[in-house]
């Protein structure tokens, strides 16, 4: 695999965050548009495979085609870019600023849900032929999905919005750790065995993630679900952006930054003789 070790790869994920600061905002909104949509023609893709195949295990061992297409071609997830810029502002990287990481943020969710919306559209096209029929199988099985991860967790009340939270949080901290396998490797090979592995995890457990649901919910609502877009919105959508951002930052970015940069091996003089 060619294996770097922790301080080498992650001082290049805070070489990464830096270089997504200053990058123009055309790049940013491109490159971001075409992440989310990729990684929603994978979830199509793995629903598909749930529906057909009645193996939910199936779908998520193959969900991750889609995270590793997006990565290897240089393209940016919101989930991604919430660990990777921080820590370039932390470690005092020179014109970094709160400002700048807010923008990239907020260029790469506009982007982020322009690409995962187009391709809500176009599958339920194809799940509809074109609206003029009812959904098919796997349209209704997105139906039911975002009904269950809206007014499924308001019918808990607090406790329901914790939960997703918390899902949120999981999610990111599992899908944080794909995008830092990414640079653990100087292969392609040995990058895309160490991102599947906590994308399966995380799809597999139904965790929330921000970009996926973006694909989700304007799908189940074009398909029929029975919830509104303010459902999707405060029962679902903004609290996995937070816990999105506390898992991957704090789970991931923090962790290995604080043990691996910030804090280094110190040096043993007790056994060196004086001079």
């Amino acid at each position: 695999m060619a294996y770097l070790q922790p301080s080498e790869f992650v001082t290049k994920l805070i070489d990464a965050g830096e270089s997504k600061v200053f990058m123009s905002t055309k790049d940013t909104l491109i490159r971001s548009y075409m992440a989310g949509a990729i990684l929603a023609l994978a979830a199509a893709f793995a629903i598909s495979i749930n529906v057909n195949t009645g193996q939910p295990l199936a779908g998520a061992v193959l969900f991750p085609v889609g995270f590793v297409l997006l990565y290897l071609l240089g393209f940016d997830l919101l989930t991604g870019v919430f660990t990777l810029v921080p820590l370039a502002l932390i470690d005092k990287r020179p014109g970094v600023t709160v400002a700048g990481m807010l923008r990239n943020w907020g260029l790469v969710f506009v982007g982020n849900f322009g690409g995962a919306f187009t391709v809500a559209v176009f599958m339920a096209i194809i799940f509809t032929y074109g609206f003029t029929a009812e959904p098919n199988a796997i349209g209704q099985k997105i139906g039911v999905i975002g009904e269950g991860r809206t007014v499924g967790y308001a019918d808990h009340g607090g406790g329901g919005m914790l939960t997703l939270f918390i899902r949120g949080v999981l999610c990111n901290w599992m899908v944080s750790t794909g995008v830092v396998a990414a640079f653990m490797s100087t292969q392609v090979t040995g990058k895309i065995l160490a991102m599947w592995m906590p994308i399966m995890l995380f799809f597999y457990m139904g965790f929330e993630h921000s970009i996926v649901n973006m694909f989700l919910f304007p799908s189940g609502l074009l398909l029929g679900g029975s919830f509104t877009v303010s459902d999707y919105l405060i029962w679902n959508e903004i609290p996995t952006v937070i816990g999105n951002l506390v898992g991957g930052f704090t789970f991931v970015g923090l962790t290995l930054y604080s043990t691996h940069i910030k804090t280094g091996a110190k040096r043993n003089t007790a056994a060196v003789p004086a001079e």
